[in-house]
């Protein structure tokens, strides 16, 4: 299968779209789209890949994606429900002289940006939920003013967190069907001991093609970007439950406490428990 590259439906009376997608429209495979986005997730969790970015979602997290900038929201659990309220709007569509004006100047250095996502921290997030949902049912003029406002929000330099900056994807449609199908693979089996071998069979490549391959399209290692899923699911299991760490250690796809450890603190710069105690606390 290869990435998708998603048409946004707009409304003969709208300049943009705004909608709720609910299951099964909301399992969307690693696309991308002109459009930027601004996503509040609404119902389910798991992981969001988002160009080199790879994190825990939950109910409340809210994105923002620029234009062509690839990402997937993978839920947990294939039975979970999952649901989003998602604004997708092309960064000109209100003209270029409007966004010069001084009263813009948060909402054009935020959409002026290429290849970059943003999570926003808890306190904007929860500000802007409730605009997002708002917008939705918004008509007319309402629609574009509440949308000022959640990039307005979005665009004060304190509420959120750049987690993806620069990413570029390549346009070549058996690489793009290749990285698909590296991503189902290891999504499925991260928790499970993987070799190169495995997903280099899965592409049909040499292992050290391979390796160049992952490396130049998602910017990072394979075993970086595994790391990475596997240390994101044990945040999940310390903050949403009382096992013990050694228990989520095994859980999260390791089979050694040091290596563990030492992993949990290259992705985090924390310790297991320490991370804990900050949610905890």
């Amino acid at each position: 299968m290869l990435t998708l590259i998603q048409k946004v439906h707009v409304e003969d009376n709208h300049s943009f779209a705004c909608r709720t997608y609910r299951t099964p429209h909301f399992e969307t495979n690693w696309h991308k789209h002109e459009e930027c986005e601004l996503i509040v997730i609404m119902e389910g969790n798991g992981t969001a890949l988002i160009g080199d970015y790879i994190g825990h979602y939950n109910p409340g997290d809210i994105f923002f994606m620029s234009g062509n900038l690839p990402h997937w929201f993978r839920k947990s659990h294939h039975k979970m429900t999952g649901s989003a309220v998602v604004a997708q709007f092309r960064k000109d569509f209100w003209g270029d002289d409007f966004l010069h004006l001084p009263e813009m100047k948060p909402i054009k250095q935020l959409l002026s940006q290429n290849d970059v996502g943003i999570k926003l921290k808890p306190g904007a997030a929860q500000k802007i939920a409730p605009m997002l949902k708002t917008l939705q049912n918004s008509k007319g003029i309402d629609r574009i003013y509440q949308l000022m406002q959640c990039l307005q929000e979005t665009g004060k330099a304190t509420n959120y967190k750049t987690i993806t900056d620069g990413f570029s994807y390549t346009n070549d449609s058996e690489e793009n069907s290749a990285i698909k199908a590296v991503f189902d693979y290891t999504l499925k089996n991260y928790l499970k001991k993987i070799t190169l071998v495995e997903v280099a069979d899965i592409t049909g490549m040499s292992i050290p093609t391979f390796c160049r391959f992952f490396k130049k399209n998602i910017k990072k290692t394979y075993f970086d970007f595994l790391k990475e899923l596997r240390i994101g699911y044990a945040c999940k299991l310390l903050t949403t439950g009382n096992k013990p760490v050694l228990e989520i250690c095994y859980e999260s796809g390791y089979n050694s406490w040091a290596h563990f450890s030492k992993q949990f603190k290259q992705v985090k710069n924390t310790t297991p428990l320490h991370y804990r105690k900050q949610f905890a606390a």
